[in-house]
């Protein structure tokens, strides 16, 4: 299946972090790199990262969630499906990485757990009786 996903990570202080997470490496799950979003001042504690294929950032949020990040609190993972109206937020609380539903949004993707054998990907709308939109 080739869904393309627009995935930022915000954390602060995670610089150190994040640096392997820059380049490419074949051990990981997930195929890819972030860059880092760094826009026009030294206060930027941002990256991107664009994958094309579901198979390509499998694993991705399992390995975020192992990281040692120095402020977990500060952890903010935002993925955008081509399909999403809107980015879907996690944040890590007791140690995973958790869904967190957002204020005046409805997104008809499903929201079981994301790891390795469930990345996070759209559900069908018509199996739950809702409409897409």
């Amino acid at each position: 299946m080739s869904r393309i996903a627009e995935v930022i990570v915000l954390a602060q202080d995670a610089d150190e972090v994040m640096e392997p997470l820059t380049r490419r490496d074949d051990t990981r799950t997930w195929n890819g790199a972030f860059f880092e979003m760094r826009p026009g001042g030294n206060w930027g504690f941002g990256w991107g990262a664009e994958f094309v294929r579901m198979s390509s950032r499998t694993g991705l949020l399992k390995h975020l969630e192992s990281l040692p990040w120095p402020r977990p609190e500060t952890v903010q993972v935002l993925i955008h499906d081509e399909e999403d109206d809107c980015f879907g937020l996690w944040m890590i609380h007791d140690g995973k990485l958790m869904e967190i539903p957002l204020p005046r949004t409805r997104r008809a993707y499903w929201s079981g757990p994301h790891d390795e054998e469930f990345p996070p990907r759209p559900r069908d709308p018509e199996q739950d009786g809702q409409s897409p939109h």
